[in-house]
């Protein structure tokens, strides 16, 4: 008896010290404060998919052994996507060689890519003398899945080249040439042999295998059977990642979930809203779209709201780097998904760093550096009560 009474005693002090010790420890965030996750509906084979990509995506850190190219600018993917968020300035990627739609005029200098690290021994790039340059902060990755299933048809309906209904916005497409390892969808719009681009800050890129396979290759030096050539020497060289694992990650990349938008039915959050609306802020920045057709069921038929409308759009002289790619102009710059923009300073280091290069630290200031056909909702901002520009920024940060 005595004997059974220490055992309940002892079980009694361990279940309480458990308890005590579940209360110290931090609770797991949940869904709308991170970025991470897969979308809901996935089958079990799916999810596996996922989780393959995942750790390719979030924890292979490549060295000299196993592929990490002589010059490169990152070692992983997760190094400029921590959490699947943006990038922050030390990670920015500097592009270059490409003044109009005429095409990249110093690929054999390096372009377009500036690899600025290198292994021992190698010697890193320098932007050739005569070449305009930009810096591009990594986006965040979230949602990215429904943005490639926007159908051209709705991207085209969205454009506004000659301005017809007169509110200063003139978004186009960005065409591009694409590589002869995609194969455009089967509804895909052409243009003098080029096609639709959606991804990257000049939506420079048709799908994410395009933009996978350029991240592997121009940020870490990594060849694939996609893309063969060796980033330094110029020479085609044997594949140093698999085709699986590629396509792995492009599976991860595409079910990842949408950030989901917090505290949405706040007061000031709706009408931060509709003041956002008022000022045409959503004459861009579109609050619904939705997706085609796809094998994924999780993906087909969906409306989400990312507040994009997926085109380029000249943003004035301050905002113009002298670099560009495809037939976008140097001045131009892909409407920024705005959901997953609260979230932002998580992956940054604490604080927001804004627009392509990361030059704002507020949202406020990034709406500021807004010129050309941003103008007038800029303006628009500027006219609101204090008051009102608080409710239109707490709606931001709600995203």
């Amino acid at each position: 008896m005595k004997k059974t009474s220490l055992i309940i005693a002892f079980i009694v002090a361990v279940a309480g010290f458990m308890v005590a010790c579940s209360k110290l420890e931090p609770s797991a965030p949940t869904g709308d404060q991170v970025l991470d996750g897969t979308v809901d509906g996935l089958t079990y084979a799916q999810t596996a998919e996922h989780s393959l990509g995942d750790a390719a995506f979030t924890n292979e850190i490549f060295t000299r052994e196993t592929g990490l190219g002589s010059i490169f600018v990152a070692t992983s993917c997760g190094s400029c996507h921590a959490g699947d968020g943006m990038g922050h300035p030390f990670s920015t990627l500097t592009r270059f060689g490409q003044i109009d739609s005429t095409g990249n005029h110093f690929l054999n200098q390096g372009g377009p890519q500036l690899q600025d690290r290198a292994l021992p021994g190698f010697t890193p790039e320098q932007v050739p003398a005569g070449a305009t340059s930009s810096k591009f902060l990594p986006p965040g990755n979230t949602g990215l899945g429904f943005l490639e299933l926007v159908s051209d048809a709705d991207i085209l309906a969205m454009s506004d080249p000659n301005d017809l209904n007169n509110d200063g916005i003139k978004g186009v497409p960005n065409w591009n040439n694409i590589p002869s390892y995609i194969t455009p969808n089967a509804n895909a719009a052409t243009r003098n042999g080029k096609y639709i681009c959606r991804f990257g800050r000049k939506a420079g890129a048709y799908n994410l295998l395009h933009q996978t396979v350029n991240a592997y290759n121009q940020d870490i030096g990594i060849t694939s059977s996609y893309a063969p050539k060796d980033v330094y020497s110029g020479l085609d060289i044997d594949p140093e990642i698999s085709t699986t694992k590629i396509n792995n990650v492009v599976f991860y990349l595409q079910t990842l979930k949408a950030p989901i938008q917090r505290n949405q039915n706040g007061a000031d959050i709706v009408a931060g809203k509709q003041l956002f609306i008022n000022i045409n802020c959503s004459g861009c920045h579109k609050p619904e779209l939705k997706t085609g057709f796809s094998p994924i069921n999780a993906l087909s038929y969906q409306t989400f709201a990312p507040y994009t409308d997926l085109l380029v759009h000249d943003m004035g002289p301050g905002l113009d780097d002298g670099y560009t790619e495809g037939t976008a102009k140097t001045s131009a710059w892909r409407t920024a998904p705005l959901w997953g923009l609260g979230l932002a300073p998580s992956s940054q280091g604490g604080q927001f760093f804004l627009l392509h290069d990361g030059r704002a630290r507020s949202i406020e200031e990034a709406i500021q550096f807004h010129g050309g056909e941003a103008t007038n909702a800029k303006n628009n901002f500027n006219a609101l009560s204090q008051t009102e520009k608080q409710q239109l920024i707490s709606f931001l940060n709600s995203l």
